[in-house]
């Protein structure tokens, strides 16, 4: 049988993950020159080549490619061997892998984490702020135990939780504040500021403006909400933001918001797991918490917004 270790596994599948020694290592906690020699002499267990190897970045070989799927299969299953014992103990405590989409991550965060470090104080959180396509992808292989996105996902390997739902508000050059609001037609004729691709919040105003999934457009995309009202700002267009996200990336901006008439565009929002996680009743309660938290910050939101000057 192959004298291999655990390590060199979880290493070999982080410079598969990130196609770089030294981001790799980085990652791993541990130095370049470690790393190297942990994936060497796993190639010389194996007998065979794992990467190709040039000055600037490393590949996966036919090989490796194949061994990556197993080496996956079974880190998961490992990770999913310490989440029933956790499990078993009853309480909610240790490790816990939280990934965020960015149109949400940095409005929602600071309110539920510290919620959550109140009712659970023996977790240990980790957030991740990535692109949906990324997060599914980290939550299949194992690296992340639940995800806070735009509902529905639609994989049949995810358990799907609503958390809450809200509506998109526009913005628009403060010149325009008290003028109709635009409809979906005359939407598509103006310049519409968006996300850029691989945002869901990008396809989701797309689709309520029955605009196709164009590609990227000069000038005309950002990779954040804040940089989108700051363009608006600069007169250069008009752009969706949810409501979560009004308080702070308005504080700042000479713009006018407009409410859409109904029906207006909304996102769901949720959270989801792999089914076949032994913390699934934990997630559950952690789902909870964050409903709690989004419903309050909610309010205290909408309390400001009616608040008189």
């Amino acid at each position: 049988m192959a004298n291999f270790t655990f390590k060199q596994l979880r290493y070999f599948e982080a410079l598969a993950r990130h196609g770089h020694f030294g981001r790799a290592a980085e990652a791993s906690a541990i130095s370049q020159p470690a790393l190297s020699m942990q994936i060497k002499e796993l190639e010389e267990t194996l007998g065979l080549p794992l990467f190709e190897r040039s000055a600037r970045q490393v590949r996966l070989t036919g090989f490796g490619e194949e061994f990556l799927t197993r080496v996956r299969e079974i880190l998961r299953a490992v990770d999913e061997l310490d989440d029933l014992a956790r499990a078993s103990r009853g309480a909610l405590a240790g490790r816990l892998r939280i990934g965020v989409i960015p149109t949400i991550a940095p409005y929602l965060l600071p309110t539920i984490i510290g919620d959550l470090t109140r009712r659970f104080p023996g977790l240990d959180i980790h957030v991740r702020e990535t692109l949906t396509p990324k997060l599914l992808q980290e939550l299949t292989d194992g690296r992340l135990d639940t995800a806070i996105m735009a509902l529905p996902v639609g994989e049949p390997a995810f358990a799907e939780v609503p958390l809450f739902s809200e509506h998109f508000v526009l913005v628009r050059p403060s010149g325009d504040q008290g003028k109709p609001v635009p409809d979906r037609e005359m939407l598509r004729e103006m310049r519409l500021l968006l996300l850029e691709e691989g945002h869901c919040f990008r396809d989701q105003a797309l689709s309520f403006c029955n605009m196709g999934q164009s590609g990227p457009r000069e000038g005309l995309d950002a990779s954040s909400l804040s940089t989108l009202v700051q363009m608006v700002d600069a007169g250069i267009g008009v752009t969706f933001i949810p409501e979560m996200a009004l308080a702070v990336e308005t504080r700042s901006a000479n713009v006018a918001i407009a409410r859409f008439p109904e029906p207006q565009p909304a996102r769901t929002v949720g959270m989801i797991w792999r089914k076949t996680s032994p913390l699934a009743e934990q997630l559950a309660q952690i789902a909870d918490t964050v409903r709690t938290s989004a419903e309050r910050l909610r309010a205290e939101q909408a309390q400001k917004a009616t608040a008189p000057a």
